[in-house]
Parts: structure tokens; C-alpha cells; sequence
């Protein structure tokens, strides 16, 4: 009942700022990426190939929002903005006479109303795996949810190599493109990580429907860099320590081998420093741990966001799917964890930390601390 309230306020207020900022979607080409992971770097990706070729482009992440030239913090633990905020940044870039906005389109902000009113010209879904289980209750809702964006949008496109898939056809009827990782242009970029494959086919896709030739896609992909914290290598002497977002089973399962394929030196170890976030998807955690204990060799466990949830409670969740006899820390401070791993780490080993990325905050019961995981490497490294 609480949650039926929430969006219909959510409605009323998407209604009003439409209202007052004159519904600037409408003067927009407006391409809307959602999906359980991926979203960020490929909606980074769409418009660095389109500002590339010199076509004027604002875009939402769940890193920043760049307006018209400038960019803008969203807030804590925010991907898709209010809808002030959201039609607010709309008018910015539409009153600066943008082309296209690319906007990061979450579940949560479909579910309760918040991106009402926008004209989607493009929907993207990249994939639809285990998260959010707290809040749709099932993957069916969950899935239901994020289809929602296709069926607004006048052309959607969708990862046929995703378990969706099937739903998807039956649902969309057809009406949808296709794309894969099987991508015969992608052969040029030969360092691509297999879900990085999928993001970067995933863009051509979308690029291919507003005009652009393979040239001009090819020009933008090779000159783009991942966004901040997302296979991130923030440290390369004589070990390595990469920073990524990964925060879900399926996230662990594409970003730990191929950290070990790319990263590791022969001999070397994988320390794996995560946690989970509080009061947030609890069923995903033993899929975690179990993901982890399958491509790490030391997992050390810690605080991400634990809100009123006892972190030492979330860390046992998540021990009870390590398997494979794999050795394990819990150290509930972040920044002990990671001066512990990086003291851990001899030549040739890599610590990935995941999780946190780019935030800036920890939040600690009711509270948000400051928070930097590139600063908190910084330190462990003595530079």
C-alpha cells in the first residue's frame, strides 16, 4: 500500500515538472538504457560515439549527469534523478538545442512513475539477471518492469544471448532488434572483455538505428574509456588493483574471469574485497559469495552500504554460497579491508574491489560518510 502511494506522488510530481519545464522530452531524441548490468558504460559508450561525430548529445548515469557541456553530481546511491531534477536537466539540454539524451533508466524510477511523461525514441535493455528481488518481489515483475521501457519506446533493442530473450520475443512480437556479442566490427577492438562485448554491440546497435555508419562507430568506440570505476585499473606495479561497480551474482560471474584471464600473472592469486548492500536484494548474497569462491582465491568480506542491516548478519549470508574450500576474511571496516588486501597482494597477484566504484559515500545506519574507494587505495599504497 506504502509503495502504491509512492508512485502515484512520484506520478503527480513527473505530471507537474512536465508541466512547468513544457515537456522537453518532445524536443529530444530521447534513448533510454536499462538492465541489470551494463547500463552505465553503455549509455557512456552511445554518447561518446555520437558527440564523436559532432552531434550534440546530454546524457544520466549513474556516474553523472553531463548537461549541455556541464556536468552535474546526481546525488547518493542515484541513477535515474527525481523528476525535477530529470525534466529539469531535459530542458537544459533541449533549450541547448541537443539532438539526443541518453538517459540510465532503472526499474525503480519505471516502476514509480518518475520518467512519466518522456518520449523515449530508443529503448535499450542489456540484460535482466538476479537483483532487486527486494523491491519486485520475483524476476517476472522484475523482467514485466523493465520491459515497460520497450514498449514505450518507438524502437527498442534487446540482447538475444540474454535468458530474457524468449519473453521478450513473445512480448514485443518482433517488433525489436537484436543484438549480440557476435559483432563482426568488434573484431577491430581485440581487448574487449566479453561483457564489454555485449555493451559495445549493444551501442552500435542504437548508433546503426539513428544514421551512423560502421566508420563513424568505429571512430567513437576506439577512442572511448570505460567511465570511472568500471574495470578500472587504478594500480599496475608489480600487482595490480582494478575498481568496478559489480554488485550482483551475474556481474561477479562476467568480471572475475576475465580479471584472471587479463590481469593475472601466471602464479598469481585474485583477492576479492565485497560486500552487499543493506536492506537492498538479501537472495542474491550466497549467489555472491558462491560466484566469488568459483574465480577468486581469497575472499575477504566487508561493509557496503549496510544501513540498518548488521553487516556482520550480511557477511554470513553471503558466506553460506562460498564453496570450493576458498579462504576467507571479514573485516567490516572498507578501508581496513582494502589496506588488508592490498597488504595481502605479493607480485603478479590482482585485488579487485567491487561494489562502491565511483560513490562517494558510505552509508552506515541512517547516515552517509564520505567515501572514496580510490582514495582509500591511494592510502593503503603508501603514494
Amino acid at each position: 500500500m506504502f509503495q502504491k502511494l509512492k508512485n502515484v506522488y512520484h506520478l503527480f510530481q513527473a505530471i507537474l515538472a512536465n508541466i512547468i519545464y513544457g515537456f522537453p522530452s518532445r524536443r529530444l531524441k530521447v534513448i533510454g538504457v536499462t538492465g541489470t548490468d551494463g547500463k552505465t558504460t553503455t549509455t557512456h559508450l552511445i554518447a561518446h560515439i555520437l558527440k564523436s561525430t559532432n552531434r550534440k548529445v546530454s546524457y544520466v548515469s549513474s556516474v553523472y549527469a553531463s548537461i549541455a557541456g556541464k556536468e552535474y553530481d546526481i546525488g547518493f546511491h542515484v541513477t535515474t534523478p527525481s523528476p525535477f531534477s530529470l525534466e529539469k536537466f531535459l530542458k537544459q539540454s533541449a533549450d541547448n538545442k541537443d539532438e539526443y539524451f541518453i538517459l540510465e533508466t532503472t526499474s525503480h524510477a519505471l516502476d514509480q512513475n518518475r520518467v512519466w511523461g518522456i518520449i523515449y525514441e530508443i529503448g535499450v535493455l542489456t540484460n535482466v539477471t538476479h537483483e532487486h528481488l527486494d523491491y519486485h518481489k520475483d524476476y517476472e515483475e522484475y523482467l514485466r518492469t523493465k520491459v515497460s521501457l520497450l514498449e514505450m519506446a518507438k524502437i527498442s533493442i534487446v540482447n538475444e544471448d540474454d535468458e530474457s530473450f524468449s519473453y521478450l520475443s513473445q512480448k514485443l512480437k518482433g517488433k525489436s532488434q537484436k543484438y549480440n556479442s557476435k559483432l563482426k566490427i568488434l573484431d577491430e577492438l581485440p581487448s574487449l572483455t566479453k561483457f564489454n562485448q555485449y555493451n559495445y554491440s549493444a551501442a552500435y546497435t542504437v548508433c546503426k538505428q539513428l544514421g551512423l555508419n560502421d566508420e563513424e562507430i568505429l571512430r567513437g568506440m576506439s577512442t572511448f574509456k570505460l567511465p570511472k570505476g568500471r574495470l578500472e585499473l587504478v594500480y599496475d606495479k608489480g600487482f595490480k588493483v582494478i575498481i568496478d561497480f559489480a554488485h550482483t551474482p551475474n556481474a561477479f560471474a562476467n568480471l572475475l574471469p576475465e580479471i584472471r584471464k587479463k590481469y593475472l600473472k601466471k602464479g598469481g592469486k585474485l583477492i576479492h574485497v565485497f560486500g552487499s548492500a543493506g536492506l537492498r536484494d538479501f537472495t542474491k548474497r550466497p549467489l555472491m559469495g558462491l560466484m566469488s569462491s568459483k574465480y577468486a582465491d581469497q575472499i575477504i568480506l566487508t561493509e557496503e552500504d549496510f544501513r540498518t542491516e548488521k553487516p556482520e548478519d550480511i557477511c554470513k549470508q553471503i558466506i553460506s554460497g562460498i564453496e570450493n574450500d576458498r579462504p576467507y576474511k571479514v573485516i567490516i571496516n572498507r578501508e581496513q579491508a582494502i589496506f588488508k588486501a592490498i597488504a595481502m597482494a605479493k607480485k603478479g597477484d590482482a585485488v579487485v574491489l567491487t561494489g562502491k566504484s565511483h560513490e562517494k559515500s558510505l552509508c552506515r545506519g541512517k547516515t552517509e560518510y564520505p567515501w572514496s574507494e580510490h582514495e582509500a587505495v591511494i592510502k593503503a599504497l603508501n603514494l
